[in-house]
């Protein structure tokens, strides 16, 4: 391959972002730009970010003190405002401009001292096309004048061979910029409208070429039969829901009734049930569990850790105990005699239902016949593992759990592979619990803990690190000195550095009382059920997304009595008006959005977790019409593969479909 700069240096830079060649040059895109269109006098807002031009009215004068050197001049605007300018550490603007010449600045604005503090400058004015200038995400060795220069010579020397995936019937019908006139202006755009307008062409095109790829698959899964079964006897599955010790919600009735019906269809199913913390995913997948027993199959049960795993082993014996479904549990930890024995009577079809962790897709494992898949927390499980377990069996139906909720019509387009049920109702007996912001330091938390410590009840204290840094956030190390010099042997530590036993031994005694206050990480996010769990003090809670803080949230008043949760932050130096949403809220749908729209759909907290997939321009959230419309299109162009322009891109799709690219999910 032709080397893309005469540069090694530079090679090597592009090298480490697996940039190889100019069309990966040109569609590496500015992560931001330094605004230099001229701000309206309505615009000098107390420090908002301005641009303007203007001619120097004063000479420019320099003061030095003994941490930094201060230029400073007077600007009289091209919007009739005369402003301050204060540049630090500029000192050779002295020699570059003079009283009476005409600069282009951006800086913030101090409106109290009418002065704008200087973070560029350029000599005159700028010409359009350079009033926005592009900033790119670089590697250290790489500086942004090279990158650009890069840039225009790939869109000089690819003129002509820029060409878009969306059929041009489509590019019409939504009047979009042509590709290359799009590249080009993503890059160096003359206004906010040339940005948006370049953006429009490649949000569309990249949600039309991910409809493609979901409808594909979906119809690749909707053509995979299963051997011909006889239906679900419901009749034989009322007995035993009768004598749950729940009443069931009426979405719960619902997502079964959905899973059973696609259960006994001739296609193999594909279906994720997605709710908020507490709304009951795990019953629901019991029951189908149950009535994919009745049918006379294996189901297995998938948990990301070994502690998730023994606690749905334990309450599937709860719930099954009075009937004669014959249930297992295999964890890696698992004795190898043990394993053997469970290995047997699998193949043998002795054991009706297996809950586990990745034990339950090793190349030793064999099924006599498994009929249901049951993934929990989906996300947390590659799609390589996924498809391991599937595979064990070829008639095998397949539910993933998500506590990771999005709208149900955000759902709809973002998994537009799968069927979605979704629980919103939370069982009657809901939680109640208080959120609160309090500091690190203040003293009011210990007391808070030994109130609930002498009422008998469970504390969660939870720390983002592991391992104490001083120049970092709060540590469970940290944390866990600390509250031994309180509450002395009451204080367990949980973290997933520790051993399988270490971990499952805390547990157990977090669980009967013997150290009633658990410092852990946020490995107990998911799953962890301890009933008498009434206080949870989050440290630094600022360090974790609202998605997270709200599934660590929902550890706590699993018994419907009144719970606390505490968000501890360091108040001079930390934002917490993000936090006020989960003060405010309980509901897991609107927090996730929240979360996705501060954060962004490349940094959401777990986005390469929750099974959200990543976009290169998309916003899951603010660019939801362009989902719905690119869901829509990508119908008629699969219904339409003749017309000029649909076969182009049903190939692109076909071919990143078999080649497992971009999928968040399993072909």
């Amino acid at each position: 391959m032709e080397a893309i700069s005469k540069s090694d240096r530079i090679n090597k830079a592009l090298k480490q972002m697996n940039i190889h060649s100019l069309y990966g040059v040109i569609n590496h895109f500015p992560r931001r730009y330094d605004n230099f269109e001229v701000t309206s006098r309505e615009g000098y807002i107390d420090k908002a970010r301005v641009a303007l031009y203007g001619k120097i009215v004063t000479p420019l004068l320099l003061k030095n003190t003994p941490r930094v050197k201060i230029v400073s001049f007077d600007v009289e605007t091209s919007v009739g405002l005369t402003v301050k300018i204060v540049a630090f550490n500029r000192e050779y603007m002295g020699k570059n401009f003079s009283l009476g010449d005409y600069i282009t600045v951006n800086g913030v604005y101090d409106r109290k001292k009418n002065q704008v503090n200087m973070i560029h400058s350029y000599k005159g004015e700028l010409n359009d096309n350079e009033k926005y200038k592009p900033i790119y995400s670089l590697p250290s060795s790489l500086d942004n004048a090279s990158f650009v220069r890069l840039v225009k010579k790939g869109l000089r020397e690819l003129e002509g061979h820029i060409y878009s995936l969306v059929p041009y019937s489509y590019q019409h019908k939504y009047q979009l910029i042509n590709k290359e006139e799009a590249i080009n202006k993503v890059h160096f755009p003359s206004s906010k409208e040339d940005i948006r307008q370049s953006y429009r062409h490649l949000k569309y095109e990249e949600a039309l070429l991910f409809s493609l790829k979901n409808q594909i698959i979906r119809k690749n899964n909707k053509s995979l039969s299963k051997i011909k079964k006889e239906p679900i006897d419901l009749s034989l599955c009322e007995p035993f829901l009768k004598k749950l010790p729940f009443t069931l919600t009426d979405d719960q009735k619902k997502a079964c009734d959905e899973i059973i019906e696609d259960m006994n269809q001739s296609a193999l199913m594909y279906r994720l049930l997605q709710g908020d913390v507490g709304t009951g995913k795990t019953l629901v997948a019991f029951i189908c569990l149950y009535a994919n027993y009745i049918r006379g199959d294996q189901g297995a049960l998938l948990a990301p850790t070994e502690a998730l795993a023994r606690q749905h082993y334990l309450n599937a014996k709860k719930l099954f105990e009075n009937t004669k479904v014959k249930i297992a549990l295999l964890l890696g930890s698992t004795p190898a005699s043990e394993k053997k024995q469970i290995y047997y009577d699998l193949i043998e079809g002795d054991i009706d239902i297996i809950i586990g962790t990745h034990a339950l897709f090793t190349k030793s494992i064999q099924y006599s016949s498994l009929g249901l898949a049951v993934i929990d927390e989906q996300h947390r499980f590659g799609v390589n593992q996924r498809l391991a377990l599937f595979d064990k069996g070829k008639s095998t139906d397949l539910l993933m759990m998500s506590a990771t909720p999005i709208p149900r019509s955000l759902a709809l387009s973002i998994y537009g592979d799968l069927d979605v049920s979704t629980l919103y109702s939370f069982p009657a007996n809901s939680r109640n619990v208080k959120t609160v912001i309090m500091d690190n330091e203040d003293e009011k938390i210990i007391e808070l803990v030994k109130q609930e410590v002498d009422k008998g009840k469970r504390i969660y204290i939870v720390a983002p690190l592991i391992v104490y840094d001083e120049n970092k956030a709060y540590s469970a190390e940290q944390l866990f000195a600390r509250y031994l010099l309180h509450f002395h042997e009451k204080v367990g530590l949980l973290h997933g550095k520790l051993s399988s036993k270490d971990k499952e031994l805390a547990l157990e005694k977090f669980i009967d009382g013997t150290t009633p206050i658990l410092i852990s990480t946020q490995v107990i996010e998911v799953g962890i059920d301890v009933k008498q769990a009434s206080l949870m003090v989050i440290y630094d809670a600022n360090n974790f997304g609202l998605a997270s803080l709200h599934q660590l949230r929902g550890r706590i008043g699993r018994d419907g009595n009144d719970a606390l949760c505490v968000l501890a932050v360091d108040k001079a130096n930390a934002e917490v008006d993000k936090l006020e949403v989960l003060v405010e809220s309980m509901d897991g749908f609107k927090i996730a959005e929240e979360d996705m729209k501060m954060r962004g759909p490349g940094e959401l907290a777990g986005v390469k977790q929750s099974g959200i997939p990543e976009f290169s321009f998309l916003n899951i959230v603010n660019d939801y019409k362009i989902f719905v419309v690119a869901r829509e299109d990508a119908k008629e162009i699969l219904a339409n593969p003749t017309v000029k322009g649909n076969s182009y891109i049903i190939s692109k799709a076909e071919k990143e479909v078999e080649e497992g690219e971009g999928l968040h999910y399993l072909v």
